[in-house]
């Protein structure tokens, strides 16, 4: 089969599933390694990129999914409903960053490292399907695990959690000075 045909074909699976779909079975489809097909789909993107048309492929970990390129969403919303929008809280912020760099994690060290109740929190990361249950502990009462989504890296414009920020020593200590304030105040309210 050759590059074009392969590539035609790449592009109809990712148009018609509309979600991310693995590098390993869209190589099976086209019948080539993962190597192969990821070469492909980066010229692919690299072709939509210098032919300035409405769509990309955005790379998620080890996934591939076709979407509509940002500078094309004022013309999107002339058509179409107005995607909800999430308010992003502090509280759901934090408790966002501390499952993406602690995962998997279950609400009760959520709660340790915030000092809080983190219920609500988690509660609406998953309803925005920003975090969502990935397993089981292996401890008494077998309590849920939580990790991130490809929503998560969606929204958050990374490729997979490797990308997210390192935090250095100096910022992890005022991290813990203000959490300890923040739960100081609380107590004394």
């Amino acid at each position: 089969m050759d590059r074009q045909r392969e590539k035609a074909i790449l592009e109809a699976v990712l148009f018609t599933m509309g979600e991310s779909v693995e590098v390993e079975r869209l190589g099976a489809v086209i019948e080539e390694d993962k190597k192969t097909t990821r070469e492909l789909l980066k010229e692919m993107k690299a072709e939509y990129e210098e032919r300035a048309c409405g769509v990309t492929l955005m790379e998620l970990e080890d996934s591939f999914q076709m979407c509509t390129k940002a500078e094309m969403y004022e013309y999107l919303i002339k058509i179409a409903k107005t995607p909800r929008k999430y308010v992003m809280t502090d509280t759901l912020l934090e408790t966002l960053s501390i499952v993406a760099y602690k995962q998997p994690i279950t609400r009760a060290e959520i709660e340790k490292i915030r000092g809080v109740s983190c219920d609500h929190a988690v509660n609406r990361l998953v309803e925005f399907g920003l975090i969502a249950e990935v397993g089981r502990m292996d401890a008494p009462g077998r309590p849920l695990l939580f990790g991130t989504t490809e929503e998560f890296l969606r929204s958050f414009g990374v490729k997979s959690l490797e990308e997210l920020p390192e935090l250095s020593a100096v910022q992890m200590e005022e991290f813990k000075l203000q959490a300890e304030q923040e739960a100081s105040v609380q107590l004394n309210i």
